[in-house]
């Protein structure tokens, strides 16, 4: 079974915590000592962002962090190639999210396959269109076992949600906001509402909520409303300012418990 899907099938009652970071931030050998970090301090599922010059969806603080990691030399295939020498070491899910420019240069055949020998259970593409996930990615990823993951927001229509859930598999992102990614103090009553909407369609893949999670009363909206919580710009805040991921994670937790 895809250490996705089992994740989901084993924790129906466990609110789950998934921690976003860019490879190759803030050094290029340190995403292994990251990922295994991570797993160690009870992280259920690591997002891997592989670094991107022109990431459309991301604030700031992500933008930033892929600079420095495309400056630190992180490519793909460096990425595949750390991945791989780990892969024996790590149980939990790791998805990669990335672009659909450097993936279709790598090729979909070839990625899919680099997945399956890097330990990679699945892959967020927020450029990546309906059609072409369905047409030429999807039948690809199926035959490797990698889940695609697909993206909501509040603007999504129940028609295009329902669609989704029905054409794809592992669970949906349910982006928190329209807007790019960063932290957010607290959820308004129209994300709030969004929230509930989308829990009355009861829905046949599990959620997670990510975008502006930093803190209590985010968090705890989050995991209220899904099956977990995806957190991404705070921990990469704290990991750039910190370059160790138990300090960041001590920091990360103090924050999430105010």
């Amino acid at each position: 079974m895809n250490k996705i899907n089992k994740l989901f099938s084993e924790n129906k009652d466990k609110k789950l915590l998934s921690l976003y970071f860019c490879a190759g931030c803030p050094t290029f050998e340190g995403t292994a000592d990251v990922i295994k970090t991570l797993e160690r301090r009870g992280i259920s599922m690591i997002e891997v962002g592989i670094p991107f010059s022109d990431p459309m969806a991301d604030g700031p603080v992500i933008q930033d962090a892929a600079t420095k990691a495309l400056k630190n030399g992180m490519s793909l295939r460096k990425l595949f190639a750390q991945l791989k020498a780990i892969k024996e070491e790590v149980s939990i899910p790791l998805v990669l999210m990335g672009y659909l420019n450097p993936i279709m240069q790598y090729g979909i055949e070839a990625f899919c396959q680099s997945c399956v020998d890097s330990g990679v259970s699945g892959v967020i593409i927020p450029d990546l269109p309906f059609k072409d996930y369905q047409e030429i990615v999807k039948p690809v990823a199926d035959r490797y076992d990698i889940r695609v993951i697909m993206l909501i927001t509040p603007e999504t229509s129940e028609e295009r949600i329902r669609f989704i859930d029905e054409h794809t598999d592992g669970f949906i992102y349910m982006v928190s906001s329209a807007a790019i990614t960063g932290a957010q103090k607290s959820f308004d009553e129209a994300k709030q509402e969004y929230f509930r909407r989308i829990n009355t369609m009861q829905l046949r893949n599990p959620r997670m909520i990510g975008f502006g999670i930093s803190n209590k009363q985010t968090l705890e909206a989050a995991q209220q409303n899904a099956a977990g919580a995806i957190i991404g710009s705070k921990f990469v805040t704290l990991l750039s300012e910190s370059k160790d991921a138990d300090e960041a994670l001590d920091k990360l937790f103090k924050a999430l418990a105010q």
